[in-house]
């Protein structure tokens, strides 16, 4: 991985970890209830729905409300891959994508590839 700022690193590993939140809440909303007392449906509710709430202004209405939080985690997408290079003066978009994800990829390689 290319020399990144740890502060960079920190705000896109925040930014990714709330944008998988975002998406497992919809992945688990397929067998849970959004009020299960499921423990970790009850967290990714808890922890999802101040962002749906912030988000809620710029959310059109016809979006059906179980696809809402993968509506918001969209933004974070694209706040990862398009805004976050483009701030940083990357003449290239996605430069910076997804060192998150990349980390996570090289270690289960690291671990299989055993």
């Amino acid at each position: 991985m290319p020399d990144i700022h740890p502060l960079i690193l920190i705000i896109d590993y925040i930014l990714g970890v709330v944008m998988w939140t975002l998406i497992g809440r919809v992945a688990m909303n397929i067998f849970q209830r959004e009020n299960s007392e499921f423990f970790f449906m009850k967290a990714f509710v808890k922890l999802t729905n101040p962002l749906i709430h912030l988000f809620k202004p710029i959310t059109p209405s016809f979006i059906i409300p179980f696809l809402v939080p993968l509506y918001v985690a969209w933004f974070f997408y694209m706040i990862r891959f398009y805004l976050m290079p483009y701030l940083l003066g990357y003449s290239v978009m996605g430069m910076l994508s997804f060192p998150l994800e990349s980390e996570i990829a090289a270690e289960i390689y690291r671990i299989f590839s055993k």
